[in-house]
Formats: C-alpha cells, structure tokens, sequence
C-alpha cells in the first residue's frame, strides 16, 4: 500500500527564542536567572539572536528541543535520518510488527513510491514489483513457522526479503543546533530527494515557533552565502536563495 510523507511537530520547548537569547547572556551577566528572562521582550530576544548567528555562537540554541512524528518515509530514507547522531530516535521494528498480507483485503506491506518512477510512468510496474515481494515474505513466513518458529523469530528473518522502500514510523527529538546542521545538509539541492523532502516539511513547521532563529536556515548557498559542495554544486544559488525567500514569507 502506497504511503504519503505525513510530518508533525509534537512538542517543543515554550518561548524558544526567549530562552536562548537568556542562556547566551547569562555567560556574561551576574545577574539572575530570573531577572535574564524578565528582561528578554521579543524585541530584544530578536536582536540578541541576530547577534548570536551573524557571531556563529550557536551553542546556547541547543537549550531548544523539538520532538517529530514523521510516517510515510521508506527505510532508505530513514537510514539517511539516523545517520544525524545528536537526536533520538524511536522507530517502527519490522522484527516486531508483522507485515504478512492480508489476503480478504488485499493487504501489501506499506511502501513507498520513487518520485523519479512516478515521472517517468512506471508506478504500476513499480507497485507489482512490491505485490511479488509481498508474496515472498508470506512465503519465508510461512516456511519458518512450519520450521516451529514464532512471532519474532519468524517476522525477524522473513523480513530480510523487504526492500528499502518499505515504509517506516519514527518518531524524532532533535535540538535546534542539530537542526540547523540537518536543514544545511538535507535542504541542500545534492541531497537525496526523499529526506529533502522530509527537511522542508519539518522547516515548515518549526519556522514559526522561532522565525528570526531559524531565518539563518537552509543549505550553505542560503546560510553562508556560499556553497560548500565544491565540484558537486547544482550551480543553481540564485534560484535556491528565491525558493527560500519565498518560502520564508509565507509565514
């Protein structure tokens, strides 16, 4: 069954910039906890935060936490996910959830549709590709059952034959300074389709709680006016710089 990238912010810490701009000054103040945080107005918290990028101080924003539920991204795009090592992850088991078909209502394991198949017409022939490796994993299901195995020793090897496009759940807790890191490498134009996609839709949503912090989002064309993809650029700065332009004023 064709599956759909579906992102939602879960929780996140209140008053983000308020916060941050109140750590970076308690560095340099003797004044109170307390009395840092009455005197952060919006105004100032804006100002100071400003200060703290153009600085490149980003330590104080990892006080920031978001947490994501993320369905509808395949495990190939998940592998690429937890390869970012400053977040916590929690993720569906295929050893634990059994993805056997269900044959009254026609049931195939949840999978996830190339875009570049998509375009080029073949998502039929791609989706008869996912019915035969369903009807492979009933097979190595069923044999490993009557070999006497159950419940996980059965679903922990019959799972072998799934392929990276089957569809994964995972929920995500990541800092704002590990987001930065992630939008700068995921949003990037050189960046697999799949997690880029991924990247602009947890932007969209964490754009908002904190817009003048994450304002110095994106690749490095965006972020750092320059690109760090050497020889591997896209070439196209101009057009990405527009596309985040855009994107920023729709909030």
């Amino acid at each position: 069954m064709e599956k759909r990238l579906n992102v939602r912010l879960l929780s996140y810490t209140p008053n983000p910039e308020k916060l941050v701009a109140a750590a970076a000054k308690l560095c340099y103040s003797n004044s109170s906890i307390d009395d840092l945080l009455k005197k952060q107005t919006p105004e100032r918290a804006r100002e100071f935060i400003g200060k703290l990028m153009e600085m490149g101080h980003e330590s104080p924003i990892e006080h920031i936490v978001y947490n994501f539920g993320i369905e509808g991204i395949s495990r190939a795009c998940s592998h690429q996910l937890v390869r970012h090592r400053h977040a916590s992850y929690s993720q569906q088991s295929q050893r634990y959830v059994d993805e056997q078909s269900d044959r009254s209502k026609d049931r195939c394991f949840d999978f996830i549709v190339p875009e570049t198949i998509e375009k080029i017409g073949l998502e039929n022939e791609f989706m008869q590709d996912m019915s035969t490796i369903q009807r492979m994993y009933d097979k190595w299901h069923k044999k490993l059952e009557e070999a006497g195995l159950r419940g996980e020793e059965v679903h922990q090897d019959a799972r072998y034959v799934l392929p990276n496009a089957a569809e994964t759940k995972i929920m995500v807790t990541m800092n704002a300074r590990s987001l930065l890191n992630f939008f700068k490498l995921r949003m990037c134009n050189r960046a697999q389709w799949e997690i880029r996609n991924l990247a602009f839709e947890m932007y969209k949503l964490v754009f908002p709680t904190a817009p003048t912090l994450f304002a110095y989002v994106g690749p490095s064309c965006v972020s750092k006016d320059r690109c760090e993809e050497g020889k591997f650029s896209c070439g196209k700065k101009k057009e990405v710089r527009k596309k985040f332009d855009e994107l920023k004023k729709l909030h």
